[in-house]
């Protein structure tokens, strides 16, 4: 399900116990997104209070994992699901000298393509941070 909504934009780099962990192809901002492995779920109140626990579980793992291994002023978590209803969870490591610092990231195109060795680096910090 998650590679066919959102493949094209992000990369799978890890099945959590609920959500799969994906990497969006953002040259500028390192960008997680969190899809919870759940069909025609659109919001989080439509998750069973065990899935609302562990989707949090979940997003304050992704941003522990961010913030440790890469340098950010601030990590922005958000669900907003205009374009693609299915529920996901963006985590985004924000910097005062990126390309849309203050203001929202959404609607500002990358200045630097996708570097696909990004998905390498994110699954070597991975395995890193769960040792």
């Amino acid at each position: 399900m998650s590679d066919d909504l959102f493949g094209e934009v992000s990369t799978f780099l890890e099945d959590l116990k609920l959500c799969q962990l994906r990497l969006m192809h953002d040259g500028d901002n390192d960008w997680f997104l969190l899809v919870p492995k759940r069909d025609k779920i659109v919001e989080i109140i439509e998750l069973t209070e065990d899935d609302q626990a562990q989707l949090m579980k979940e997003i304050c793992y992704a941003s522990k994992l961010m913030k440790s291994s890469c340098e950010c002023d601030k990590l922005n978590v958000g669900s907003l699901g205009n374009i693609q209803s299915q529920l996901h969870v963006h985590i985004i490591a924000r910097k005062q000298t990126d390309r849309a610092w203050p203001g929202s990231i959404w609607g500002v195109a990358p200045r630097e393509s996708f570097e696909p060795s990004r998905v390498s680096f994110w699954k070597e910090k991975i395995s890193e941070f769960k040792n």
